[in-house]
């Protein structure tokens, strides 16, 4: 009997701990996991922009002529009007050589032209009275060509011996002396046309096309302190093979105390324009091991979809491939959206 009323009484505090649990789920309402609503989300609207890659290439700075002052005939030195640094004329004499040599061949010469040409005109009498033959008048004739033939080519050695600027220019320090005996191969001094300079860059081949006649750069030289600007004038023909660049020179426009020929230059080219490119803000692209992604919005849904970049910047990045115009791609909460996962866009925004 007492076994009885102690099974009698397990069963009733297992009912009533039933019950009791039964009406904690249907009364107590956060026992139930809560349902999550769409994610809030900024979007941005892709259309087509121009794009363009900002490259800095080193430069150097040349003047627009250089030339190498040499003798064409060795001699001594007699006259000298190299002033170091000094800018000189088209035309003026730098360097005179001894000519008193030459100078007595020319008179020669000259007293013996005169003598030809008297004994021509007597033979062109007697010719005209059948005194004398064709022949012997001929070779008068011949005599007098070919004195003023040495002439000619006597005065031409004389001018040989002065040594004139070949063009305005600033000359550089000398390397000879007042006296001294210099042959075609000794180097006089240097003259540089300096009032127009010369910008030398090479380009890597893949914008070889893009630089043409005409083209404005930009560029600073090392130390300075504003930028220039430089039309260029002509390329190289062809590609260098080792290095793989496009040799480019180009006039620099105007003057600066701070271009001086020689220096260093750092030139700045925009170059891989491209009127219809795709952008989109950089933090849109989500960087996996992989690939790259974008998140696009399809309806209300976030649908993740695999790019390809090109040029960027520090606000926008070029999208090759994976979007097209008039995508709406999400900018902001990228962490908290998984794939098809309800988005609702509370900003647009587009370039």
């Amino acid at each position: 009997m007492s076994l009885f009323r102690s099974l009698k009484s397990v069963f009733l505090i297992a009912l009533i701990a039933s019950v009791s649990c039964s009406d904690d789920k249907k009364g107590n309402p956060t026992a139930a996991r809560p349902r999550q609503g769409p994610v809030s989300v900024d979007a941005f609207v892709v259309k087509e922009s121009s794009v363009s890659q900002d490259v800095q290439i080193p430069g150097s700075l040349m003047p627009f002529e250089e030339t190498q002052i040499r003798a064409e005939v060795g001699g001594r030195i007699v006259k000298l009007n190299v002033k170091e640094g000094s800018v000189v004329s088209s035309g003026t004499l730098l360097v005179k050589l001894f000519d008193a040599d030459l100078q007595a061949q020319l008179r020669k010469y000259q007293v013996q032209l005169k003598i030809a040409e008297k004994t021509q005109e007597r033979n062109q009498e007697l010719l005209d009275i059948k005194g004398i033959s064709q022949q012997e008048y001929d070779l008068s004739t011949l005599n007098v060509e070919n004195l003023r033939a040495d002439i000619e080519a006597t005065e031409i050695a004389i001018e040989k011996t002065a040594i004139r600027a070949p063009y305005t220019g600033k000359v550089g320090l000398r390397n000879i002396s007042l006296g001294s005996y210099i042959s075609p191969s000794d180097i006089i001094t240097t003259i540089r046309q300096v009032d127009k300079l010369k910008l030398e860059f090479s380009i890597p081949e893949k914008y070889a096309s893009e630089i043409t006649q005409g083209y404005m750069v930009r560029f600073r030289v090392d130390g300075g302190v504003q930028d220039h600007q430089a039309q260029v004038m002509a390329t190289e023909s062809s590609v260098d093979q080792t290095t793989r660049t496009l040799k480019v020179r180009a006039v620099v426009g105007g003057s600066h105390k701070e271009l001086v020929p020689g220096i260093f230059a750092k030139v700045n080219l925009q170059l891989g324009r491209n009127m219809n490119a795709l952008l989109i803000p950089t933090q849109a692209v989500i960087p996996t091991a992989r690939n790259k992604q974008v998140i696009v919005l399809r309806k209300d849904s976030a649908t993740f979809t695999v790019v390809e970049t090109g040029v960027r910047d520090s606000a926008f990045i070029q999208i090759l491939q994976g979007v097209q115009v008039g995508d709406t791609v999400i900018t902001t909460g990228l962490m908290a959206i998984r794939p098809n996962s309800k988005v609702k866009v509370t900003k647009v925004s587009s370039l």
